[in-house]
């Protein structure tokens, strides 16, 4: 079963409808003890960072999150979710992250100033390694973006950028952690690929 993390901050419906298309079993969570049953953890996340991490935290799924991390679960970020895996934000204000990738997260105008954010809309995907979250995917598959911030530092886990003033990181993976800039379950054939590749992963 895939565990759904419910924090009131995901795109929770069209997630949980593009793993039932798939045939995957899944379950929006919002208790530490659905998260040690489940096989695998989908982060999902809209809004604002310093927000997000406050409700992980009262609600105890911050601390359950980085322990099952730990233990090896799969863990998948998606935008907003993958941005809470690192160290830290800027977005108004420093704030902590859950550390579970070395990176930290910094507005997009600092590397596309002459650039409209948030970037929204269909970018490519340029693959810096191969990956088995994307072994049904090829390289210059269009996905969709919406964020007005970007993943810094993380060049030991980068998987996949696309180019918007400059590289901005669209995917990460470190052993069992996994994330995604962009949102799989609004990205078409493409996105569906790569939620069947995660949940495949061992």
């Amino acid at each position: 079963m895939i565990a759904i993390v419910d924090y009131g901050v995901g795109n929770l419906f069209s997630l949980a409808s593009s793993l039932k298309f798939l045939g995957n079993e899944s379950k929006i969570v919002s208790d530490e003890a659905a998260l040690k049953k489940s096989g695998k953890i989908i982060l999902p996340g809209v809004g604002a960072f310093g927000d997000a991490m406050d409700k992980l935290e009262k609600s105890g799924l911050s601390s359950a999150l980085v322990r099952e991390a730990e233990k090896g679960k799969p863990v998948l970020g998606i935008c907003l979710g993958m941005q809470l895996l690192f160290e830290r934000s800027f977005e108004y204000g420093e704030k902590r992250g859950l550390g579970l990738l070395k990176g930290e997260v910094r507005p997009l105008g600092e590397i596309a100033p002459a650039l409209k954010i948030p970037h929204m809309g269909w970018n490519s995907l340029r693959f810096t390694k191969k990956d088995e979250l994307f072994k049904y995917n090829r390289e210059g598959d269009y996905v969709y973006f919406v964020h007005s911030y970007y993943a810094a530092g993380c060049e030991d886990s980068l998987v996949a950028y696309a180019e918007y003033g400059g590289k901005v990181t669209a995917a990460v993976r470190r052993a069992n952690v996994f994330g995604t800039q962009f949102h799989p379950e609004k990205s078409g054939a493409a996105g569906l690929k790569i939620l069947k590749a995660f949940s495949e992963v061992k």
